[in-house]
């Protein structure tokens, strides 16, 4: 009974969460799904992959269908010896999106819970954790993935504080599985976000222990860190080590080029440009719409309404009224430092006033902590508009570069102001019985809430509400209709501090009358937490709501053929489609074999290729990736597909090599090159496998090559060639995993023109096979199972050592305090 009576409030806890997933996302039980336009965008790119698996019932680990062909290791691909994958599947079993909802107040559950929160305060502050506006956007727009990261983000924490807390074993052990989930999530920059944050937290709790000379527990806590750290690694190591393997070949890695598209000096040492880093920065103004939604604008594409003075400015320009509020229903009204901006990263107002409170009230030390995480983040997320900080991460601070989008560091903000939120809200209620202390804090939060609100009154007439494109919406629409479009603007500042201060004002009403006795403890909560969820509550539906739902055929198939698709696949052979309009979307590889597509880890090289070659017009590097088909627009806006007859084809001999000595000649040289008669090499490089490089001789062209064979991770090829020969082939050079083969005789294979696959081929006939067999999956899978085998026996052991030994420990001791 015990048991039960224990378990039973976390259990109605874990059923609430359930109810309110599948209550905001309600369509969902109506068989709808959510539409994500980056989810349609990689199912797009997905699907020559999951193609493959339903035909072959196998994984590919390589597609063709995107920028010439990449791995799939960050495309979905699934892995061997996957048990974390598994336990996360189990977990997220509600339907999408409403299991990355759930996961949201599953972990901040049981952190709160580990901070010695009640139940029904933690299940409130859950909810206002997995209600923050950012974490509902980018379940909206597709960002499954962060999603997924941020949820279990919590639990890492909980773990870490249960380890420096002397509870080694339970700590070990949570922090194990949940870091496991953490990096099986599969979004490293959030997850290197939250180890940001980890050593703020290890550093308080080092501090913390050196200051009292706790020297030992502060070396079992690190110990237990890191053995539960490198079974979780151990769990991952194929995602881990795959990636890691082709990030040296991605963007996110630096450039080989010493000079940029423009021929002047690459200078940076980053492996991204600054500028690509930083262009979304938070504005340092900007930041506050944390506690007021709309101050800058909320959304590029907000409803403003028919009250709205851009409505009247339509109907008066004549436009019918039908028209006029569907034209108002997505105007740019904002006008913050970022690009574009799908919503604000609203916290809740009340959220930030509970959070004020706890730096008042509560006495807890760790709430410095906190408070130092979201404050730090928060600097990060300026980016650009605070270079000093931001200049210096990037140059000196390991895998920082790698990341682009530093606003999104605010999700570590998003997780500790709500902390902060029930921190305040539980210490206020625990000094019931120091109603002066109660009056003082909330006293204090007040004025500080009601005075920032109150300053930013007053400073509206600083601001001058004018957005980065304003200029183009001039020269469109004319003058008048950026003047209607500021004074929206200027109606959203004011009708959003308004609706602030009255959350503020009406919270601490109902605070203030628990203090007088008027209102008892739980019917204070139950209102408070009603406020604060209400409140995030009506700001989400504003931009992911029951709309966005659509029928699952829709998602299945979110491109639809057209005549230009059908056109072009009439052509069964194997080439190549370059979009130009859309070389950087998905939708092209949903049809096609295409040169572009939609990654935010492409391969570098055929990015360059892009950059310094194709988008100057070099028609030959189109026709070395043998793009025959080009879908461009006409004169009059109309996409057509334009054939090119001069594609080279999948495979040809060349007769003679141009030998370089650096990425750079290579790039040049592809400046003015007959790439059907001549291939670039890089002797210094490659020569090991090449080893006719330096001979200078001709090569045979007469033979012929030919595909018989095409897989993603698979291809064959029959070449028919009186005398030795050198052949190109129009495939990706990748050597961690493509393996060349004559006759079923493992042959040696070498790059050529940047990033193209080159042989030498005997005189005869032969067959040439290329096979994908990266041996990182073997060695990662093996690792992973291990690392599972050990983590089970890690818990058998934990849970042993707690029931039995520990208990038996405790006995002893007691039995000898009897006994004196």
């Amino acid at each position: 009974m015990k048991i039960v009576n224990k378990f039973y409030p976390h259990a109605l806890v874990v059923l609430g969460f359930i109810l309110v997933s599948l209550i905001y996302f309600y369509p969902v039980l109506q068989g709808k799904q959510i539409f994500q336009s980056d989810i349609a965008q990689y199912t797009g790119m997905a699907k020559e992959q999951n193609d493959f698996r339903a035909a072959e019932n196998a994984e590919p680990y390589w597609t063709n269908s995107a920028f010439g062909g990449m791995p799939t290791y960050q495309l979905g691909a699934n892995y061997p010896n996957d048990y974390i994958g598994k336990l996360d599947d189990a977990l997220r079993f509600l339907p999408r999106p409403a299991d990355y909802l759930f996961l949201y107040f599953l972990g901040f559950y049981g952190l709160l819970l580990v901070l010695k929160t009640d139940p029904l305060k933690a299940f409130i502050g859950a909810i206002a954790f997995g209600f923050s506006t950012y974490l509902i956007i980018i379940l909206g727009v597709g960002h499954n993935a962060k999603a997924h990261a941020i949820a279990y983000m919590p639990l890492v924490i909980a773990g870490f504080i249960l380890v420096f807390q002397k509870k080694y074993v339970w700590g070990g052990l949570l922090t194990m599985f949940a870091v496991a989930l953490e990096i099986n999530a599969n979004h490293f920059q959030m997850t290197y976000y939250l180890l940001i944050f980890l050593l703020i937290l290890s550093g308080y709790f080092a501090f913390t222990f050196i200051k009292e000379k706790q020297y030992k527990p502060l070396l079992i806590s690190i110990g237990t860190l890191a053995v539960a750290g490198i079974f979780a690694v151990g769990a991952n190591a194929t995602n881990l080590m795959a990636t890691s393997e082709y990030a040296k070949y991605s963007i996110r890695d630096k450039s080989e080029l010493t000079f940029n598209p423009d021929g002047s000096k690459n200078q940076t040492t980053a492996s991204m440009t600054t500028n690509y880093i930083t262009e979304y920065s938070y504005g340092i103004a900007e930041s506050l719409n944390l506690i007021a939604p709309r101050i800058f604008g909320g959304s590029s594409h907000e409803n403003v309404g028919t009250d709205s003075r851009m409505y009247s400015f339509m109907i008066e320009q004549g436009v019918p009224s039908d028209q006029a509020a569907d034209f108002v229903s997505g105007m740019p009204t904002y006008w913050g430092d970022q690009p574009i901006v799908s919503a604000p990263a609203y916290i809740g107002v009340v959220v930030f006033f509970l959070a004020v409170l706890a730096l008042f009230i509560d006495e807890r030390k760790i709430k410095y902590v906190f408070l130092a995480g979201a404050l730090f983040t928060l600097m990060l997320s300026w980016g650009k508009n605070f270079s000093t900080l931001t200049n210096f991460f990037i140059e000196y601070v390991p895998m920082y570069d790698k990341f682009r989008a530093v606003s999104s560091i605010q999700v570590i903000l998003e997780l500790c102001i709500p902390v902060l939120a029930v921190m305040g809200l539980q210490s206020f209620f625990k000094a019931k019985d120091e109603p002066k202390l109660q009056q003082k804090a909330l006293v204090q939060t007040g004025v500080f809430g009601l005075g920032v609100l109150a300053i930013l009154v007053i400073a509206k007439s600083m601001f001058h509400f004018t957005g980065m494109s304003d200029s183009s919406y001039m020269q469109m629409y004319g003058p008048a209709f950026v003047d209607a479009l500021k004074e929206d603007r200027m109606s959203l500042y004011s009708a959003d501090l308004l609706r602030s201060g009255f959350f503020i004002v009406v919270t601490f009403g109902i605070l203030w009358l628990f203090i007088k006795n008027k209102f008892s403890q739980n019917t204070t909560l139950i209102i408070v937490g009603i406020l604060m969820i209400f409140d995030l509550f009506f700001v989400d539906k504003r931009y992911v709501s029951a709309k966005d739902f659509v029928s699952p055929v829709q998602i299945a198939a979110p491109f639809q053929e057209t005549p230009i698709d059908a056109k072009i696949l009439e052509d069964k052979s194997i080439y190549r489609v370059f979009d130009v309009q859309g070389q950087l979307q998905g939708r092209s590889s949903y049809f096609h074999k295409t040169i572009g597509g939609y990654s935010a880890v492409r391969p570098r090289r055929m990015q360059q290729l892009m950059d310094y070659q194709i988008q100057k017009g070099n028609i030959e590097v189109l026709n070395m990736l043998n793009v025959k088909y080009v879908i461009q627009t006409d004169k009059e806006g109309k996409e057509v597909p334009v054939a090119n007859p001069e594609a080279n084809g999948n495979a040809w001999f060349v007769s003679s090599v141009k030998l370089v000595n650096k990425p750079d000649d290579v790039m040049k040289a592809l400046d003015h090159l007959d790439t059907k008669k001549v291939a670039v090499f890089n002797v210094r490089e490659h020569e090991g496998k090449f080893k006719s490089a330096r001979l200078k001789k001709q090569w045979d062209t007469t033979g012929t090559i030919k595909v018989v064979e095409y897989k993603p991770n698979y291809i064959k090829y029959e070449s028919d060639n009186a005398k030795d020969g050198l052949a190109v082939f129009s495939e990706i050079y990748y050597k961690n995993g493509w393996n060349a083969y004559v006759d079923g005789k493992l042959t040696d294979h070498f790059p050529v023109d940047y990033v193209l696959r080159a042989m030498e081929v005997p005189g005869g006939k032969h067959t040439i096979e290329f096979k994908f067999e990266p041996q990182v999956i073997k060695t990662g899978g093996t690792i992973a199972l291990a690392s599972s085998i050990g983590m089970l026996l890690l818990v058998i052991g934990g849970i042993y050592f707690e029931r039995f030994f520990r208990k038996d420990s405790v006995k002893n001791h007691e039995d000898t305090q009897n006994k004196i």
